[in-house]
């Protein structure tokens, strides 16, 4: 079994390389994850990939992981540096980010932004 940081380098190394598949093996069934160029939330791996589908045909994001801790509330605290051009190349946002997760299971349940 993954420790949670394995688990949390594994799903932005997927991400960032846009294997949907390997990021969907990180996170629970029911995740609920936050769509921040949307709005809420995108609830199960169906809507989670589709929210990733639509961004990534408008944004071209690149999220590092700087840091990882765990918060007293047992939630863990990522701090990224993003990077987000437009398909033109464009950068549209570049900066520090805190993303928050819950565990269940040994998988990413919910995900959570937190202004810096």
């Amino acid at each position: 079994m993954d420790t949670p940081h394995n688990l949390i380098r594994q799903a932005y190394a997927a991400f960032n390389a846009r294997d949907i598949p390997r990021v969907l093996e990180t996170l629970h069934p029911q995740v609920r994850w936050s769509r921040a160029w949307e709005g809420d939330y995108a609830t199960g791996h169906a809507e989670v990939r589709d929210y990733w589908q639509r961004q990534w045909q408008e944004l071209d994001p690149h999220v590092e992981p700087t840091r990882i801790s765990e918060r007293a509330d047992g939630r863990l605290e990522v701090a990224v540096h993003q990077l987000v051009k437009d398909m033109q190349g464009q950068v549209v946002f570049e900066g520090p980010v805190k993303h928050l997760y819950t565990l269940q299971d040994g998988l990413l349940q919910q995900m959570d932004i937190e202004q810096v």
